[in-house]
């Protein structure tokens, strides 16, 4: 009778409530033995988005557009934060350089779905994946990125469109408990060469880099950007469609970039700027 009530309390699980019923009338059970604790997650606000990579970097990838970063309008300082850039480097009728570059920062925080760090590890994998899956890529390459992080991935591909052949780079590094996604493509335009992609894919790694270490920095963390530490236990390496992120970083991916999603054109934000 006793564990037959204990079940259909309201007090908690079916095997809480049997422990309570079971240890006699004027026994309790502990809150702390009830819910499992959860790590907190090591870092708590990011850096500014547009400030993530140095003038250098920005003058090396964006060579025409380092100044023209773009602030994404749904940034929150401690959750979120995106930006972008654009550059026409326009060389008279041998044709136009293009470039767009776009960097997101998303933290999570250790809650009851998990810690921060297996949270982001989730989302992780949803970016690979979604960077890996992206309608009519051409040639698609994906490989890991040594010291970014404890993790990182590359992805690359082109993709087909009115104005020339995109060379599209996708980086998605996590540290700690905070992901960021790195997307960068280049084209020829107007009679201009296509850019090299292994020069394309070197320079997107080495801005990578820098905006996570901008994260530890930014947490006062010197050491934590070349941290290479494993996964978070029990959650595979591969890319996996089901993971979920918190309900927090499920709102701010609307407003911060879908990995591999799209590449920008000029038709869409340069060709006003030449």
């Amino acid at each position: 009778m006793l564990v037959a009530a204990g079940c259909s309390s309201d007090s908690g699980s079916g095997d809480d409530a049997q422990k309570e019923a079971s240890a006699g009338p004027g026994a309790t059970v502990s809150a702390s033995s009830a819910a499992p604790t959860v790590q907190p997650a090591k870092y708590q606000t990011l850096p500014k988005a547009c400030s993530a990579l140095s003038k250098k970097t920005l003058d090396d990838l964006i060579p025409k557009g380092s100044k023209s970063g773009k602030t994404g309008k749904l940034d929150e300082p401690k959750q979120r934060g995106n930006c972008n850039w654009t550059s026409l480097d326009n060389n008279g009728v041998k044709g136009s350089q293009f470039r767009w570059l776009n960097v997101a920062l998303l933290r999570f925080d250790s809650d009851a779905r998990g810690s921060g760090d297996e949270q982001a590890h989730d989302y992780f994998q949803k970016q690979v994946s979604a960077a890996q899956t992206v309608a009519d890529a051409l040639d698609s390459k994906s490989a890991p990125v040594a010291g970014t992080g404890d993790e990182a991935t590359a992805v690359r591909y082109g993709l087909k469109k009115k104005e020339g052949t995109f060379k599209q780079q996708t980086i998605v590094a996590r540290v700690e408990n905070v992901v960021v996604t790195l997307d960068y493509n280049g084209a020829g335009l107007a009679g201009e060469k296509t850019p090299d992609p292994a020069a394309l894919l070197k320079a997107a790694e080495k801005a990578t880099k820098e905006a996570v270490a901008a994260v530890a920095a930014a947490n006062g963390d010197g050491g934590a950007a070349g941290a290479g530490s494993p996964a978070p236990s029990g959650s595979s390496k591969a890319p996996s469609s089901s993971a979920s992120p918190s309900a927090s970083a499920s709102k701010s991916a609307a407003g911060t970039s879908k990995a591999g999603s799209k590449s920008a054109s000029p038709s869409q934000s340069a060709a006003k700027k030449s």
